[in-house]
């Protein structure tokens, strides 16, 4: 049975461990949305290591929550206010009427554990990490799945739509016809 719980310092290891040591998330580490221009094209797979690292064991609020099968890490997903989101801020895919909601901004399942709801699960432990932090409203940028066709693996680290309207998120805007962005209010 798989269970989500925040990430705190004696979870770094898995966190570490969900990232993987080779594609995307090894190299981001979910900075990406943290980092814009120079500060992102000038980061190193190691800073970006290190800026999480600290993100999970130094910061008075978790970055993010981790999925678990028994023991195994088997998932991640980055949660905060839209304010530690620089890029966020300055997307137009992401433009709200809601500055203080806080948004889900990527997701990790490593290869063997895809295809089995730890996304779902990921969303379900994200609200309620938010709600615990006081959030009333919970967006996310989700990847309408069903417009073109087969979307690589890689292109799915937002979250497909369809696990966001199942947790209860409402489409509030396209800015493209895959890129969807979902609100949930009172976030839990």
């Amino acid at each position: 049975m798989v269970h989500v719980r925040p990430a705190g310092p004696d979870s770094w290891p898995d966190v570490a461990t969900v990232m993987g040591e080779r594609g995307d998330p090894s190299r981001c580490f979910c900075q990406y949305f943290r980092l814009r221009g120079k500060a992102w094209s000038g980061s190193s797979p190691e800073n970006n290591r290190e800026a999480l690292r600290s993100q999970v064991c130094d910061d008075e609020q978790p970055p993010g929550v981790l999925a678990y099968d028994g023991s195994a890490p088997v998932g991640w997903c980055a949660v905060g206010p839209r304010t530690s989101y620089p890029r966020v801020l300055a997307s137009p895919n992401w433009r709200t009427d809601h500055p203080d909601a806080w948004v889900i901004t990527c997701f990790v399942v490593p290869v063997g554990h895809r295809r089995q709801g730890i996304a779902g699960e990921l969303v379900h432990g994200a609200l309620d990490l938010a709600r615990s932090h006081g959030a009333r409203s919970v967006e996310a940028c989700a990847v309408d799945t069903t417009i073109a066709g087969r979307i690589p693996s890689a292109d799915l680290y937002r979250g497909p739509l369809s696990v966001y309207l199942s947790a209860g998120f409402t489409e509030v805007s396209r800015t493209s016809p895959q890129w969807v962005l979902v609100r949930r209010g009172s976030a839990g």
